[in-house]
């Protein structure tokens, strides 16, 4: 069944829990199943909003979809004079009501999304220059501006935060890490966690985000253990008498018949997946949507290089697999050091980890030491000192210098790999062309990754800034409208976070804004039209 505008939270929750119980072993034949022959009809469930991804992007969406608002706090003051006056200009609105294009005119930050720019200021004033300015805003719950919705996720909340490696720190600030409306350093003094230094560990994080959640009241909007299988829109075909008739996975975006006759009318999203059970056993479901939110991050798929022999066994691509290996003993002994692919900062961790264990380190990385565009270069040494250590190391150990025959540490800049071969030797290349031999015990390739979106058509590489290419959060992410975030190449698809090229959680929650704002805004006319009775039968746009 459509989603009705009368409909209460309570109505519709008791509607989750018939359709998608949390009891999997007693509420099975309530789960909306599909046979693959029927195809769906009105008749189901369909929700306004479906957010596919549970980390931060989604988490701080589900908030923001809930009813919480935020306002200019009344003793606030904005240190940037422009900014505050346009806040003080409409004070009695909550920002999700206010123009945000006006509001972010002109500012500057370390996104490129307006909006993301515009709500970090607002959330950590001045921020990137040193200052701890407490947020501008506080936070209401208007229940009346709750949008149902459903999150769903692979693990528990908080995303891929909970499979990081747990001995490393964060590359940012607790604080720059919190969620509205819960403040991390208090959260952690509640738990009486001991946080020795700004940077916390990613442990601590996905705590943080689990008990977020919780505190916050979302617990019934989020489903875990659910797998996306397929997101594919549904359209409708309309004849002359009036009949219509659903069709899937159409492709064309002008969807005019040959005839003139008919033609199809894009509908809803088709959400396929299942759901995992304590028993292991896979429950399928198909729910329907006006409006799909893409929170899934850029953790899915490590990447790689491309390269004969990358698929042996001792050729590792995570630090979780290379911290498995180091506590299993396996490299205890070795007298072949470890091969490190990589110039970022999971790379440079991959070298402490090492380090700090007594295993000698090849570091084998693209770029030449000085260039600018190094992750190391924009981190101060004061803040990150365990990282300057590594890039010290890298510019001072060099395979080139004598003192490193038998150093713990010798690196190869502007070096590429060209194979792996199956005696555990790797055949690197110099930028002069010149090829080296060199034998490890483990390789471990550490060179980013990437959103697997395989759910979507194409694998989403029609909706990215270049089309027909993978997605990615530097060289081609999703494209947005900068303002509402929804996808400029499909209509009622929204991404944000990593997806949209906002990598850190200070930045993403702009786009829970941006959505959050468009969504009620459309909500708000699609009741109008329901009160005034052009809404028609359909229950959808």
């Amino acid at each position: 069944r459509a989603y009705s505008g009368t409909e209460t939270e309570g109505q519709l929750l008791n509607s989750f829990v018939q359709y998608f119980g949390d009891s999997l072993g007693r509420k099975i034949k309530r789960m909306p199943l599909i046979e693959e022959t029927v195809l769906p009809g009105d008749s189901l469930l369909t929700l306004p909003v479906v957010i596919i991804g549970n980390g931060p992007s989604g988490i701080c969406l589900s908030y923001l979809l809930s009813g919480y608002r935020p306002y200019l706090s009344p003793e606030a003051i904005h240190p940037n004079p422009i900014l505050h006056t346009k806040l003080e200009e409409a004070r009695h609105l909550s920002i999700v009501d206010q123009d945000l294009e006006y509001l972010s005119e002109g500012l500057e930050g370390r996104s490129s999304n307006p909006v993301a720019v515009l709500f970090d200021t607002l959330l950590h004033p001045d921020a990137d220059f040193g200052y701890d300015y407490p947020p501008v805003l506080h936070w209401k719950l208007e229940q009346h501006n709750y949008i149902p919705h459903i999150v769903l996720g692979k693990g528990p909340p908080g995303g891929a935060w909970h499979s990081m490696e747990g001995s490393m720190l964060t590359i940012s600030f607790g604080d720059w890490m919190e969620l509205p409306g819960l403040s991390f350093k208090e959260w952690a003094a509640s738990k009486r966690r001991n946080i020795k230094s700004d940077r916390v560990m990613p442990e601590e994080i996905a705590c943080y985000y689990k008990h977020y959640v919780k505190v916050m009241g979302l617990q019934k909007n989020f489903r875990d253990n659910v797998y996306i299988t397929s997101v594919s829109r549904l359209y409708r075909e309309k004849d002359d008498e009036g009949r219509s008739h659903q069709n899937e996975d159409i492709s064309t975006q002008h969807l005019e018949m040959e005839d003139g006759q008919k033609s199809l009318h894009k509908r809803n999203w088709e959400v396929r997946g299942y759901q995992r059970a304590t028993d292991g056993s896979h429950v399928p479901f198909c729910l329907f949507a006006e409006n799909v939110a893409l929170a899934t991050g850029t953790f899915d798929s490590p990447g790689r290089l491309q390269v004969e022999g990358e698929d042996f066994p001792f050729v590792l691509h995570s630090m979780s697999d290379f911290g498995a290996a180091i506590s299993k003993g396996k490299l205890r002994g070795k007298a072949d050091p470890v091969l490190i692919v990589g110039a970022g900062l999971t790379a440079a961790d991959a070298v402490l980890c090492a380090y700090n264990n007594n295993i000698p380190v090849v570091h084998v990385f693209r770029r030449r030491v000085t260039d600018t565009s190094l992750i190391f270069k924009q981190l101060p040494k004061k803040l990150y000192p365990e990282y300057h250590k590594v890039y010290h190391m890298m510019c001072t150990q060099s395979h080139t210098m004598d003192s490193n025959q038998h150093s713990a540490y010798t690196s190869f800049p502007e070096h590429n790999v060209l194979s792996f071969k199956p005696e555990m030797k790797c055949v690197l290349q110099s930028a002069s062309g010149l090829k080296k031999i060199l034998k490890f015990s483990v390789a471990l390739v550490l060179i980013g990754s990437h959103p697997n979106l395989f759910f979507l058509k194409d694998q989403g590489h029609s909706i990215g800034h270049h089309s027909n290419q993978p997605i990615t959060c530097k060289g081609n992410p999703i494209e947005i409208d900068p303002y509402t975030y929804e996808c400029t190449k499909e209509a009622n698809l929204f991404a944000l976070g990593p997806l949209v090229g906002d990598n850190f959680v200070r930045f993403l929650k702009g786009g829970a804004l941006g959505i959050a704002r468009c969504l009620a805004i459309r909500q708000k006319k699609k009741h109008e039209l329901i009160e005034s009775g052009d809404g028609g039968g359909e229950g959808v746009p």
